[in-house]
């Protein structure tokens, strides 16, 4: 908008002066006001993972299911319980679980032993709800003690309006019954991200297992869009439900910046879940 000054011909150089200065002023707030451009995501945010400041927001409190993401607070929780080298055999009731759900699976074979670390990338990578079973199985007591762990853990991290149903993200017994925020999911990638054996199973793009003595061989291809597309990107996890949508907590480092961000029920296509809100999130955070 273009003032109407009325100005004496004396004052008139101190007041273009002064309105140019104030011009100046305003637009670097212009600037890191401005968003990272369309984002579709119903709930999505960015932050610096070393501070925890928030870079951008949209519906930060607002409570959604994300699906897979849910196999982060699992694999967490395994992770701090140890003993990654401990042998488990896979039950058959792992297969059933993924029959009757018709969920993602790593293809485990019943009677397979694998170690709880093997285990993790087949949970991570392929988003395994098999291997879900199996490690909440092992480490629970039982697969109620182990979500029980799963949402002590959610307290104990601060994961406000968060609540953990089951161990994989899957819909039931409803498909709002496991839920949390943009807010508490970047606080689980920070925390997730903190761990080395978390960070170098999330940011694997395949996972390859010969047949060995008591299993089957094995090769998990992580399904997260961002590995090896774009640059920088460490991890996390996808996730997907019809009620869920596109759901995406990644990470990325450049420069020695690091970033954590999350959409929740961005538009797309199939089960797939695409990169876009992410890319578009990262770039914007990254250029400021």
């Amino acid at each position: 908008m273009r003032a109407r000054l009325k100005v004496r011909a004396s004052g008139l150089a101190a007041t273009v002066i002064l309105a140019i200065g104030a011009t100046l002023a305003l637009a670097p707030a212009a600037s890191a006001s401005s968003g990272p451009g369309y984002v579709s995501a119903r709930s999505a945010a960015i932050e610096n993972a070393a501070t925890g400041q928030v870079l951008w927001k949209r519906e930060l409190n607002t409570e959604r299911p994300m699906g897979s993401i849910t196999k982060v607070m699992t694999a967490l929780v395994v992770i701090d319980a140890g003993n990654l080298n401990r042998t488990i055999t896979v039950p058959y009731a792992a297969l059933s679980y993924v029959s009757e759900y018709d969920a993602s699976s790593a293809g485990l074979a019943p009677g397979d032993k694998l170690t709880a670390r093997q285990l993790l990338y087949a949970l991570m990578l392929p988003s395994g709800c098999d291997a879900a079973y199996v490690l909440a199985k092992a480490y629970g007591p039982g697969l109620t003690g182990f979500v029980a762990k799963m949402n002590a853990t959610a307290k104990k991290l601060g994961m406000t309006r968060t609540h953990f149903a089951n161990f994989d993200g899957l819909p039931w017994p409803g498909e709002y019954s496991t839920y949390s925020t943009a807010a508490s999911l970047l606080k689980l990638g920070r925390a997730a991200m903190k761990s080395p054996v978390f960070r170098a199973i999330a940011g694997k793009r395949t996972y390859r297992l010969a047949a060995g003595s008591g299993h089957h061989g094995y090769v998990w291809h992580n399904l997260d869009p961002l590995l090896g597309v774009y640059h920088g990107a460490t991890g996390i996890k996808t996730g997907f439900t019809l009620a869920a949508g596109h759901c995406l907590l990644f990470a990325a480092t450049r420069g020695g910046r690091s970033l954590i961000g999350v959409t929740l029920d961005s538009t797309g296509v199939g089960t797939t879940v695409n990169g876009t809100d992410a890319t578009r999130l990262l770039n914007w955070a990254f250029s400021t």
